[in-house]
């Protein structure tokens, strides 16, 4: 009879709309298009010769048939997510699965890799980049700044808070700033540095700094990465996290000449359910803070 099943992905796509009774939210849940759930569900009711769905006034609503396929495709999903879970739960080398914003993964997360392989051999940690709101089951932990309203239902723990600063290439110094100590200034002429992803970073600064900033030359940049980027090859000055800056800083490629401050916002490690003591999580949770 197996042979006669219709492609589980057809299935699938069923099952999300005739749980979520709705197109579109299966196409969300799926990251698919409405027309791709469409077109899965129109192919499966082809291949079985029955309506799942009936159609009126641009909504959908489940058919006998499509009720009693919903039960079964739900009951063999469910069955499906149970087995994934056990074996994974029970693999001697669970693979962790960490989401973090693309610019602090590459600027600051992946360079200290190492040190924590070298702590902990054992622990499999698969790094995906994404940002904003986590979709916990893809993903087990997420790497997030409280910059978006999160679901009241996450687990946060704390990271490090956010400190910003402008930041340029040592030999743009003379042209960036003027003056010394509690004179020192940016000069007008110098270039801004902005992104299309933190459009309001010079802005968080002055607030922070409690300094004005007159009109100047800018520069924009779709990602934060870039402006950073930029700051370093000399083509401006930008607004510089200290994470995401301090090993150039370190290493004599960017300097900050008014230091770093707290902008109000900070990162946490997000989870859906709490970090269990001496878990693979709760390993992972103690290394970033030592790392921060």
């Amino acid at each position: 009879m197996r042979a006669w099943l219709p492609p589980l992905g057809g299935l699938r796509c069923f099952e999300a709309a005739a749980r979520l009774g709705s197109f579109s939210r299966a196409a969300e849940e799926l990251h698919l298009t409405h027309g791709a759930i469409s077109r899965a569900v129109r192919s499966l009711e082809d291949a079985l010769g029955v309506a799942l769905f009936e159609r009126r006034n641009q909504r959908v609503h489940l058919t006998a048939a499509g009720a009693r396929l919903r039960d079964a495709a739900a009951s063999a999903f469910d069955g499906l997510a149970a087995a994934v879970h056990e074996l994974r739960s029970t693999s001697r080398s669970p693979v962790l699965v960490l989401s973090c914003e693309p610019t602090l993964l590459m600027r600051w997360l992946i360079p200290r890799l190492p040190s924590f392989h070298a702590l902990h051999p054992r622990i499999a940690l698969q790094l995906v980049a994404g940002g904003g709101p986590v979709g916990f089951g893809e993903v087990d932990l997420a790497i997030r700044r409280d910059d978006f309203e999160r679901d009241a239902r996450v687990h946060a723990q704390f990271l490090f808070e956010e400190r910003i600063g402008p930041v340029c290439s040592p030999r743009l110094r003379a042209q960036v700033v003027s003056g010394a100590g509690s004179r020192l200034r940016l000069r007008a002429r110098a270039t801004r540095l902005h992104s299309a992803t933190r459009p309001g970073a010079w802005s968080d600064w002055a607030r922070a700094s409690g300094r004005g900033l007159a009109d100047a030359p800018s520069q924009g940049f779709e990602h934060f990465y870039f402006s950073l980027q930029a700051a370093s090859a000399g083509v401006g000055v930008a607004i510089g996290p200290w994470q995401l800056v301090r090993d150039e800083i370190d290493a004599g490629l960017l300097e900050a000449p008014f230091g770093f401050l707290a902008d109000g916002s900070a990162y946490h490690l997000l989870s859906p359910a709490p970090i269990a003591p001496e878990s693979d999580a709760a390993h992972l949770l103690d290394w970033l803070r030592s790392q921060a």
